[in-house]
């Protein structure tokens, strides 16, 4: 079965041009937009050849769904405090500090965008997001080994509480994304995990 494009793993200066194309793609993405990305300008960016760009990747949609997976690789590992409020509070912290900068805030604001009207690119996005969400689900099921919530709490949409708040201040209502923000967001998704809202059968 062929291999999309942007999608092989392997070592050496495969790995550099993928890395120096990448790091490229997120450059232009975040001076142009998704609409403003062209792959040859990508090209000489990374200072590669064009035809290597469009081997490997194909289409501006390919380039974007190799950078979501590869900032899902990248992703930094859960912290393990002891405590539901601890990792929460620390998830939100890291969630609002990605989504505040000044790089990374517009680069998930553009691939957003994209999602919205390419599949591909869809389907790299909920990879990217379904990745975070496992990586930190296990300190909700240690909330429950401990007692701290119902023991059938649903871990992935305590999560998800976490970083909507945070989603919706970056991509809607334009207010303050501050870590005053990010420690309510962990204290109320805490607070409802531990009251039962997340819980199967609850509502």
């Amino acid at each position: 079965m062929r291999t999309p494009p942007g999608s092989m793993r392997p070592g050496g200066r495969t790995a550099r041009v993928r890395a120096a194309v990448l790091r490229a793609a997120g450059d232009a993405l975040v001076e142009n937009g998704v609409h403003g990305l062209d792959l040859a300008d990508v090209a000489s960016r990374a200072q590669v050849g064009k035809t290597t760009v469009y081997r490997r990747w194909g289409s501006v949609p390919g380039l974007v769904a190799d950078l979501l997976d590869d900032m899902a690789e990248q992703s930094l590992p859960r912290s393990d405090t002891g405590s539901l409020l601890g990792d929460l509070t620390a998830n939100a912290r890291l969630v609002q500090r990605t989504l505040a900068d000044p790089r990374q805030g517009v680069l998930f604001k553009a691939v957003i965008a994209a999602a919205t009207c390419d599949a591909r690119t869809a389907e790299a996005l909920n990879r990217f997001y379904a990745t975070r969400i496992e990586e930190w689900a296990p300190c909700v099921e240690a909330a429950a080994r401990r007692g701290e919530v119902p023991p059938d709490t649903d871990p992935r949409e305590v999560i998800r509480a976490v970083s909507a708040p945070l989603y919706y201040r970056l991509l809607a209502s334009g207010d303050p994304l501050d870590e005053d923000i990010a420690e309510r967001a962990a204290a109320a998704a805490a607070t409802a995990a531990r009251a039962g809202i997340y819980a199967s059968g609850t509502g």
